[in-house]
Parts: C-alpha cells; sequence; structure tokens
C-alpha cells in the first residue's frame, strides 16, 4: 500500500493531473487509495497482456492454418501478392459521409504488405510466412471476423478455426470489445472498470480455439487473482 507523505506533489508531475483525477475521483479523493489504484491497475493491466497475448498468438496461427487453403498455384502462403489480392479484392463503394469511392480492402491488403515488408531478411528475397504472420497486427486478425469478410474469408475458410455452430457475430463482437481493450491497456489507461468481463471474453475465445491452451491460460494466469485484490 502506498503511504502518504507531507511532500508528494511528484505524483502530479509525474503522471499528470489529468491522468490522477481519474483515480482520485474513484478514490473518493484519498491520494493514497488513488496512488493504490494506479498501482494496481498496472499490475493488472501486465496481467492482462500476458493473456492476451497467449489469445492474440493462439487466433493468428489459427486463422493462417485455415487461410493456407486459398493459397494459389505459384504462391507459396496466402499473404503472397496473388493470393492477397485473391482473398481481399480491389471493391470499389462509396462512403455515404463523403460521396466518395474507396476500396473497402485496402487497409487488410496493406496490412499485410507492411508486415511482409517488416519480415523480410534478405533484399529480393521473399520473407519467411511465419515471420510474415508474426509481424501482422492484432486489428487484422479481428477485423477477419466482421460482417464485411463473412461470405469470403469466414464462410470460405475461418469457420473451420471454430468450433460448429458457432455464432461468428458474437465472435466478432467479443473480439472488437477485446481490441479496444487492448489498446488502453497498451497504451497505460486505465482499467477500472470492466475489466472482468474482458476476461471472460478472453475465456470465451480461447476455449473456442482451445480447451487445451485454455486450461493452460487459466493454470498461468494472474488476471482474476488481482482483481481480487483491488484496493
Amino acid at each position: 500500500m502506498a503511504k502518504a507523505s507531507g511532500n508528494d506533489t511528484w505524483i502530479e508531475n509525474w503522471l499528470r493531473m489529468d491522468r490522477f483525477s481519474t483515480y482520485l475521483e474513484v478514490a473518493g479523493g484519498s491520494r493514497t487509495r488513488a496512488l493504490d489504484l494506479y498501482d494496481w491497475n498496472a499490475k493488472l493491466s501486465a496481467a492482462f497482456l500476458h493473456d492476451l497475448s497467449h489469445l492474440e498468438v493462439g487466433l493468428r496461427n489459427a486463422c493462417d492454418r485455415q487461410l493456407a487453403a486459398a493459397t494459389l498455384p505459384g504462391d507459396t502462403h496466402w499473404t503472397d501478392p496473388a493470393t492477397l489480392l485473391a482473398l481481399f479484392p480491389i471493391v470499389m463503394r462509396r462512403n455515404k459521409l463523403t460521396g466518395r469511392l474507396h476500396d473497402v480492402n485496402k487497409i487488410p491488403r496493406s496490412n499485410v504488405e507492411r508486415a511482409r515488408t517488416s519480415a523480410a531478411t534478405k533484399p529480393h528475397a521473399p520473407p519467411l510466412p511465419g515471420k510474415t504472420v508474426a509481424e501482422i497486427m492484432f486489428g487484422f486478425w479481428t477485423y477477419l471476423l466482421a460482417d464485411a469478410h463473412e461470405k469470403t474469408i469466414w464462410v470460405l475458410h475461418l469457420h473451420k478455426a471454430f468450433p460448429p455452430g458457432t455464432d461468428r457475430n458474437r465472435l466478432n463482437d467479443s473480439l472488437a470489445s477485446l481490441r479496444r481493450f487492448r489498446n488502453r491497456v497498451a497504451h497505460h489507461e486505465n482499467i477500472l472498470r470492466g475489466s472482468e468481463g474482458e476476461r471472460r471474453r478472453i475465456v470465451y475465445l480461447v476455449r473456442l480455439l482451445s480447451t487445451d491452451a485454455l486450461e493452460h491460460l487459466q493454470a498461468n494466469s494472474d488476471v482474476a487473482t488481482i482483481l481480487g485484490t483491488r484496493p
């Protein structure tokens, strides 16, 4: 537990008042409890990053295994240019707000193309598929389950990564929520509210992918324990 001192103005200088004020409000104005909450929040965030990393790696590998079936003749992996374009073709739609046409698949293609560039180890040599997959950001994998990819990605490929009858809408909603939550954790924002719900979403998603992986995760996760020690 943090100890109050006669000179603790360093807190505002270190954290900024706009950040610390959130904890002060929750702590009912107690600076000691607010600092305890801040440290607790940091520990909880670190524990969540452990669990989220397990989910991210498992999700991307499950998706990679299924998308491999889409690899076109002449390509060695679905991230190669021809197959990538086949999976995410140029589809022009008009933005309802601006009236401008835009390619709805440009972002996912760009995400993979950047990953290929980052994964390249030798000039003019194709990057290793495993390294490319590891370079693709979490957001890409979560967006694969969105409505826009239902017929082209989910129905043809990704439904096979989950148990029969898995509700894609629930899957998509859970991943979208965790994507936003992960961004908050990664940017050291407060997760004082809603964390138990996100913990349950992680459990739900990992269970869909692998009950063995879930057993391992639950045996090694500190999230539930830390949640129970909130100041």
